[in-house]
């Protein structure tokens, strides 16, 4: 949680997309974003780093999220379902996103990272 917002993330494997003999594994991830505090707050921005076990790195950096810049009063909460397309089995996500307060100050909340692994993989 940071600046009273918390973020909270679901990852999947989607089997029927992915081609692993292509080296295509393709992940969805729904993402919960709550408004703990006192006061309204806006997402304007994302940045996320997502890492598979090659280490090639992806760096995305954009305006909102699925096309949207959810505003949160207090107690209020956004989720919203995106995904990401891997060239090996797993990988890691980690990023942040940019909030606007009410009383326009910026500020970044960190997404923790989280791994990207079919279920067959978990040993």
């Amino acid at each position: 949680m940071t600046h009273d917002i918390r973020v909270s993330v679901k990852p999947a494997y989607i089997a029927q997309q992915s081609q692993p003999a292509e080296h295509r594994f393709v992940y969805a991830y729904t993402i919960t974003i709550e408004n703990g505090g006192d006061s309204a707050a806006q997402l304007i921005g994302r940045h996320w780093v997502i890492c598979d076990e090659a280490e090639k790195k992806q760096e995305i950096r954009g305006i909102g999220v699925v096309g949207e810049q959810p505003y949160l009063p207090p107690g209020q909460q956004f989720t919203y379902t995106s995904g990401v397309i891997l060239d090996t089995q797993t990988g890691i996500m980690e990023g942040s996103y940019q909030m606007k307060a009410d009383d326009g100050k910026l500020f970044d909340v960190t997404i923790p990272a989280f791994a990207l692994v079919p279920p067959h993989a978990i040993h």
